[in-house]
């Protein structure tokens, strides 16, 4: 057996790891076929059955995006930027410029919620494609604990992300420009592997026969009512 899995894992690395969502990911994924091909994770497949519910590709489509979302609102450039320095005046007419720290906490505060409600998302999915994404976010994710740590984001025992409000405010921007803007390796990797969960809920959801009890797939997911179907 080799050193790491298919996900990039080192196993010597599954003790400090092994707790939460990404526990959860992991037992799901593994417990789902033990060896998979390379064919697996495509978005075409043989077989014409989902082994996901309605409800819950719709749910992960939706938060894969609004992950999506938050980064690219990180990483805009330009006049849009949020990382532009602006100047502001106090009560007293005293001028002074730097980040708008509350504009970048609002911005991250929403990736680490759309973050958090994919991870919880992706953990109920029968799909390994999808499974397999979430755990490669979780696994970036704690990759870079101790940078994401030293702006005030922690990483909770169920492997969701926590923002210190205060800390982050006094934190160093340009830290967070680094781990979010741009092309920052981070947010960048994310955004990826969001978007790899987004496709993969569209390929299940494409096909013929998407488990559930009742109710038309095709009619619940094009109109976007969610929960419209009894799962």
């Amino acid at each position: 057996m080799s050193g790491s899995d298919i996900l990039g894992i080192n196993y010597s690395d599954w003790a400090t790891i092994r707790s939460g969502s990404y526990f959860k990911l992991l037992n799901a994924y593994y417990g789902k076929g033990g060896q998979v091909s390379d064919s697996d994770d495509t978005t075409s497949s043989s077989t014409s059955t989902s082994k996901d519910s309605t409800r819950t590709l719709a749910v992960i489509e939706s938060d894969a995006k609004s992950v999506e979302k938050s980064v690219a609102a990180l990483q805009e450039t330009g006049d849009k930027s949020l990382f532009n320095e602006v100047t502001k005046t106090d009560e007293n007419g005293n001028k002074t410029t730097g980040y708008d720290t509350d504009a970048i906490y609002k911005a991250v505060k929403n990736f680490t919620d759309s973050y958090n409600s994919l991870i919880d998302e992706v953990g109920n999915s029968n799909t390994k494609s999808i499974l397999r994404a979430g755990a490669s976010m979780v696994n970036v994710t704690e990759a870079n604990r101790k940078s994401l740590s030293d702006i005030g984001i922690s990483i909770g025992a169920d492997n969701k992300l926590t923002i210190d409000e205060e800390k982050f405010k006094k934190a160093d921007m340009s830290k967070v420009k680094a781990m979010f803007a741009d092309s920052s390796y981070y947010g960048t990797e994310v955004k990826r592997q969001a978007g790899r969960a987004e496709s993969y809920a569209k390929s299940e959801a494409a096909k013929a026969n998407t488990y559930q009890k009742s109710g038309s797939y095709t009619y619940n997911y094009r109109t976007g009512e969610l929960y419209n179907s009894t799962i």
